[in-house]
């Protein structure tokens, strides 16, 4: 059973780091932007899964990436009492324990990648007492730029499913459209 929601995904996808750690507080390390234009992401369940990656695309600029960024931040406040983030050689690694409901989710979350062409997010999580019937999860994001976002497309446009949808619309119309 997968354990994303519309929103959830979206934020998941926007930020390209998230799988239920959605950031955390401030860090002595500020996550890396990314180059602005057309980001494409498939988000699976790690290597043994047998189901299929999710791709999903996003026009983004340095506006809805900051955004997006502080938005995460914003939600790992609320729900994780840890969030620690530092630099192993060139990866990324975050630690974090947060709270979804009544389930505490511990979780590391390894980051490598120059944001510019492209990353790759692989987060270990298990879940006391389990979640939707899971103990543990592996998530990967694998992403890449594609190029300038196509003529149709605005910042914070993104194609998840078949469906487009515009994460500044998702949120109450906040941010730069």
């Amino acid at each position: 059973m997968k354990i994303r929601s519309s929103v959830a995904a979206a934020c998941m996808a926007a930020a390209g780091l998230y799988a239920g750690l959605c950031a955390g507080p401030a860090f002595a390390i500020d996550y890396p932007a990314r180059k602005p234009g057309l980001w494409e992401m498939q988000t699976g369940d790690g290597p043994d899964s047998k189901a299929s990656p999710q791709v999903i695309q996003q026009c983004i600029d340095a506006a809805t990436d900051k955004m997006l960024r502080e938005m995460g931040q914003g939600m790992g406040k609320d729900m994780c009492a840890k969030q620690d983030m530092r630099m192993e050689g060139g990866k990324m690694v975050i630690d974090s324990v947060c709270k979804i409901g009544q389930t505490t989710a511990t979780s590391q979350a390894v980051m490598t990648g120059d944001f510019s062409t492209g990353y790759r997010l692989e987060s270990k999580s298990t879940y006391s007492p389990p979640l939707m019937g899971r103990a543990s999860a592996t998530t990967v994001v694998e992403a890449r730029w594609v190029g300038p976002c196509k003529p149709d497309q605005k910042p914070g446009d993104m194609v998840m499913n078949g469906m487009k949808m515009n994460v500044h619309d998702m949120i109450g119309g906040r941010g730069k459209k």
